[in-house]
């Protein structure tokens, strides 16, 4: 932890650093005071609390994605940044023209980007400002699975899976948080992985990055405070998505249904309750560092 100001190739140095300091929020900072008290019929109270305000830019055009992404327009999102690779978006373009049609009202725009790329994902979000003005929430979705034994895991196949899932999500929150320095949320996608060793797959890449996902986002959700800028994270358990379906994983998907209270694997629809909650402007005001498991009580055995 030597500071910019000494050099790390000299330990005598190591005795005249300075680390910096971050700064918290106040009671006084008006982007994270509480909303102050309105005079609302109870119909128009609870219209409130969970409506959702802004533009989002949402990586990831996955089924889990574009689940949220209705239901950040459902809740009244004005716009909605796509950010994503070609070959996702030749199975999604279908789902995101569905989206366009239903809601007329919102800009939906996507663009091509590989978010392990720092400068594509500098100038995207540069873009997105343009585009549609102003900046509210990041969501990121983004994210690949590798699963492998740990001793033959290749390191190139490790880095590709914290490189997307973590770095990735890093360098979209850099790029968000300099452009909106006035308030907003962030969300990034933990699991269930993070949590524990999944069973019976061996996926220590995977594990790996979605427990740092969770550092990320507590590191993030204490020092970006004073900016007005919540972060927080949702841990989705195994959701009934086309990266859990085939006859190759039919074994295993028994197993983790058998290994649930409920007795079955997540619809993505039933992560949108908690993502809605937390980027709320109202309902999740006070949520900040938080992660919301949402995986049927597989992680209480």
């Amino acid at each position: 932890m030597a500071s910019s100001t000494t050099s790390p190739d000299n330990r005598n140095d190591l005795t005249k650093r300075v680390l910096q300091q971050m700064t918290l929020s106040s009671a006084s900072n008006p982007l994270t005071a509480p909303f102050p008290k309105e005079n609302l019929t109870p119909s128009e109270r609870a219209r409130q609390r969970f409506a959702i305000e802004g533009n989002a830019i949402v990586t990831g055009a996955g089924g889990i994605g574009l689940s949220v992404i209705r239901a950040l327009l459902e809740h009244g999102a004005s716009g909605i940044a796509i950010f994503d690779v070609p070959v996702s978006y030749a199975t999604s373009i279908p789902a995101i023209d569905a989206l366009k049609a239903d809601f007329p009202q919102a800009k939906i725009i996507t663009y091509d980007v590989d978010v392990r790329n720092e400068n594509l994902v500098n100038d995207a979000v540069d873009r997105v400002v343009e585009d549609f003005g102003s900046i509210s929430m990041l969501l990121c979705f983004a994210g690949v699975v590798g699963c492998e034994h740990a001793h033959e895991l290749k390191a190139e196949d490790w880095k590709r899976v914290l490189d997307v899932n973590v770095t990735g999500s890093w360098f979209c929150a850099q790029a968000e948080t300099d452009c909106s320095k006035s308030g907003g949320s962030i969300l990034f996608t933990a699991s269930i992985s993070g949590h524990r060793v999944n069973f019976p797959q061996p996926q220590v890449a995977y594990n790996t990055s979605k427990a740092a996902v969770l550092q990320l986002t507590r590191s993030l959700a204490a020092e970006w405070s004073s900016y007005g800028i919540r972060v927080n994270s949702i841990s989705p358990g195994y959701m009934d998505t086309i990266l859990n379906e085939g006859d190759g994983l039919a074994a295993s998907r028994a197993v983790w249904a058998d290994r649930n209270p409920m007795g079955r694997m997540g619809d993505v629809e039933e992560l949108s309750g908690a993502v809605i909650l937390l980027c709320s402007k109202r309902a999740g005001r006070y949520l900040n560092g938080a992660d919301i498991v949402v995986d049927g009580g597989g992680i209480i055995f």
